[in-house]
């Protein structure tokens, strides 16, 4: 299989105006255009974007980014009636999702789609972890062979992933979960709330967002505490590293975002995102811009979706929302910008081009 393409990247000076010819795509989870589908709580693009996931109420739906129709796309259900909270591809392998809902159990699943094309499924499921609580977050690890769940109790779990592929790329059965609970993370401020976490890209350090606003690092495995990025006054909500490794971005409960220069480790530019608090960041896939999406459950969320130039730090475009986007993630290899939280579901923008 040739290796996907990889869209060129864009000048700052180019940038608004290739975005505003790109048309929004809308991808509904109903046979007709339901306007009042159940919230998204979390969306995720595979490795090399062929597929995009969502959180819909207590199961899983899978589309291809060129396909609209529900019935071409694919439905992972666990059978638990808890609400799914999150879901994010293996870093390693295409076809391998995982996910975390209210009811503490963490699920491997195969959503590969059915001779290429999607249909109408229940999936199949490679193994489940109980991790005692709801899950509220999940990251991997880039090795792909851990991944670290956050409970709603601030408890966060280390799900050790142990696969015995088949033969020809096959997935195989020998999945192996095994969820411990990892030290608690001691940082300067103590025990905290955690709203997210993300592995640096070596998966040397471990980047820890507190209810405090600072994110705090530490060394993976050991845990030993490294540094602290005093990035917000109120809790903060998200961190990325970006893709070529040279700034960390945060993103808050104060509706900004900081970005972070890591080899001076100074703050190098300030942001005002948002009236309401940063949910989710995103990088470009070549770390050129970042995208800010607010809300949650909230009445200071604001609509619209705010991208910056990384560099300068300067707002080089708005994408307007009828409603606030909460959860938002840019395409792997192209400017494809997904989003969720408005009032219909999924949206991409970008969907079909060759940007």
């Amino acid at each position: 299989m040739a290796p996907p393409k990889v869209s060129r990247s864009v000048r700052k000076d180019q940038f608004p105006s290739v975005l505003k010819a790109l048309k929004t795509t809308a991808y509904y989870d109903a046979g007709r255009d339901n306007r009042l589908v159940t919230n998204i709580r979390g969306l995720a693009w595979s490795p090399t974007g062929n597929a995009i996931a969502t959180t819909v109420s207590n199961y899983i739906r899978i589309w291809d980014p060129d396909r609209t129709k529900v019935a071409q796309s694919l439905e992972l259900k666990s059978g638990a009636p808890g609400i799914v909270e999150k879901v994010a591809y293996c870093p390693t392998h295409e076809a391998v999702l995982a996910s975390t809902a209210v009811d503490g159990i963490c699920r491997l699943w195969d959503a590969r789609m059915p001779g290429g094309v999607a249909g109408a499924s229940k999936g199949t499921k490679l193994s489940e972890a109980k991790v005692g609580d709801t899950g509220l977050f999940l990251t991997w690890h880039p090795s792909g062979t851990e991944l670290l769940v956050g409970r709603k109790d601030d408890v966060v779990m280390s799900v050790d992933v142990r696969k015995l592929g088949g033969s020809e790329g096959a997935l195989g059965t020998g999945w192996d979960l095994e969820a411990r609970q990892i030290d608690p993370l001691q940082g300067r401020h103590g025990k905290t709330q955690l709203n997210e976490m993300a592995f640096s890209n070596s998966g040397r350090e471990l980047l820890v967002t507190t209810g405090h606003g600072p994110v705090e690092i530490y060394d993976w495995p050991s845990l030993d505490y490294l540094h602290t990025l005093t990035a917000h006054n109120s809790a903060a909500y998200s961190v990325r590293h970006s893709p070529a490794g040279s700034f960390i971005a945060a993103g808050s409960g104060d509706g900004m975002v900081t970005l972070w220069d890591t080899t001076h480790w100074h703050c190098a530019h300030t942001m005002m995102a948002h009236t309401g608090p940063v949910r989710d960041l995103s990088f470009s896939y070549d770390g050129a811009y970042i995208a800010c999406g607010s809300g949650g459950d909230t009445k200071e969320s604001s609509t619209g979706i705010e991208i910056s130039h990384v560099d300068t730090g300067e707002r080089v475009h708005t994408i307007d929302t009828v409603a606030p986007a909460s959860w938002i993630a840019w395409h792997p290899l192209r400017y494809w910008l997904a989003y969720a939280g408005e009032t219909g579901g999924l949206r991409i923008v970008g969907a079909g081009s060759s940007t």
